[in-house]
């Protein structure tokens, strides 16, 4: 069992950097299709909604399928998919066939997501031990390679169409390649090495089914506010040092890298910390930080207390939403690739929403004070941890090795 868990975990790492690297591949490429196309921004950003629409209702359909069928069928199905769906932005020639493309591939990708986090769930279960937030790490390493694969496509002369076609394709190789390791169907669950009480562990009895349900969609409201904070530091971040501190472009672009590292930095090193205190202080602690250092983006005048107020932000928010995932995957194993789409689903809301809230909210008070708002979310946020006390929320362990069986 030791040999095909890891293999196990390995694949889903796979999954997670192919998600990342075929959405980064779409991102990297926007300014061609932009230009290909001849459209505005602004209707850009319209089309854009129709990408988290598809996502969204992708997210829908495949958490039930995967429950149904299980994950060794959903997920390589929808990385093929995915991949197959890339090139569809490159044909586009028209808004029109545009708009159909990222409705396609927002689709595509948001079973991909859903359908590859319900198995990290199974996986997770399966060590007996946290194991999330890694997967979630390395979905930032995608972008990073498509970003690289990109440049380097440029520099050999590839136009954007043949690029993301061969990345598609590669996708495709790589999605159904790796469909053998994964786990037929969601495990068992592991032994505990503890038989502490409720009290000692933080734990409560299982959920009924109408429990579970009210607590997952109690998740997704926190997933909805915590990456709803994340879409406004993705694009608000670099405009409001070049806006507000009167950062040159190129400096202000390190504000949303600085928010990014420390992301993908803390996403690292969260399971190990949530193995040690529980997903519960991940949660609550790093909602506290999070509103801590947007709060000093807020309110500080000068550039480095920006840099820091950044990173503090991105690294108390890197451990929330992957505990989160997890919470609604452990309410009820049998169903969790519905209750992930629900979790994902809602929090993906958040995340579109996030820069449209902090753009209206321009037209009433200045950049840097709208931030305000989003430290008040991580404040609920961190006051609502308590919601990962009860069910099948995992208590803290120390042991590190994978469980057998």
């Amino acid at each position: 069992m030791h040999s095909s868990l890891r293999a196990a975990r390995v694949a889903t790492y796979v999954y997670f950097v192919l998600c990342g690297t075929l959405m980064g591949a779409w991102v990297v490429h926007i300014p061609a299709v932009e230009e290909r196309v001849g459209i505005s921004h602004a209707t850009l950003g319209g089309l854009l909604v129709l990408l988290g629409l598809g996502a969204f209702l992708g997210m829908q359909v495949a958490g039930p399928l995967t429950d149904r069928l299980g994950a060794r069928v959903v997920v390589p199905v929808s990385g093929v998919l995915c991949g197959a769906a890339l090139v569809l932005p490159g044909l586009a020639q028209t808004p029109w066939a545009l708009a159909g493309a990222l409705l396609v591939f927002g689709f595509c990708n948001g079973c991909l997501d859903v359908s590859m986090n319900a198995h990290a769930v199974h996986v997770e279960k399966a060590y007996g031990r946290p194991v999330m937030s890694g997967f979630h790490a390395t979905f930032s390493v995608g972008g990073v390679l498509a970003a690289l694969v990109a440049a380097g496509s440029a520099s050999a002369g590839l136009n954007p169409l043949a690029s993301m076609a061969a990345m598609g394709a590669v996708g495709i190789v790589i999605a159904l390649a790796w469909a053998r390791t994964l786990l037929p169907a969601a495990p068992a669950s592991a032994p505990a090495t503890d038989t502490g009480s409720t009290e000692e562990t933080g734990t409560a009895p299982a959920l009924t089914p109408r429990g579970a349900g009210r607590r997952v969609w109690m998740l997704a409201v926190l997933a909805l506010m915590v990456m709803l904070c994340e879409g406004a530091a993705n694009d608000w971040s670099a405009l409001h040092l070049k806006d507000v501190l009167g950062a040159p472009a190129g400096t202000a672009a390190f504000a949303y890298g600085t928010f990014a590292a420390a992301m993908t930095t803390g996403r690292l090193l969260a399971d190990r910390l949530v193995a040690r205190f529980g997903s519960m202080a991940i949660l609550r602690h790093g909602a506290a930080m999070a509103a801590v250092g947007i709060t000093l983006v807020a309110l500080g005048p000068w550039m480095w207390a920006a840099f820091a107020g950044w990173a503090l932000f991105g690294l108390g928010l890197s451990g929330t939403v992957p505990q989160l995932f997890s919470a609604a995957g452990h309410a009820d194993p049998a169903a969790a690739g519905a209750n992930v789409s629900r979790v994902a689903g809602l929090g993906y809301v958040g995340m579109l929403a996030g820069p449209a809230v902090i753009g209206w909210l321009t037209h009433v008070v200045a950049l840097n004070h709208t931030f305000v708002l989003l430290s008040l979310l991580c404040v609920i946020t961190a006051a609502a941890a308590g919601i990962l006390r009860t069910g099948s929320d995992r208590a803290p362990r120390n042991d590190l090795e994978p469980v057998a069986g």
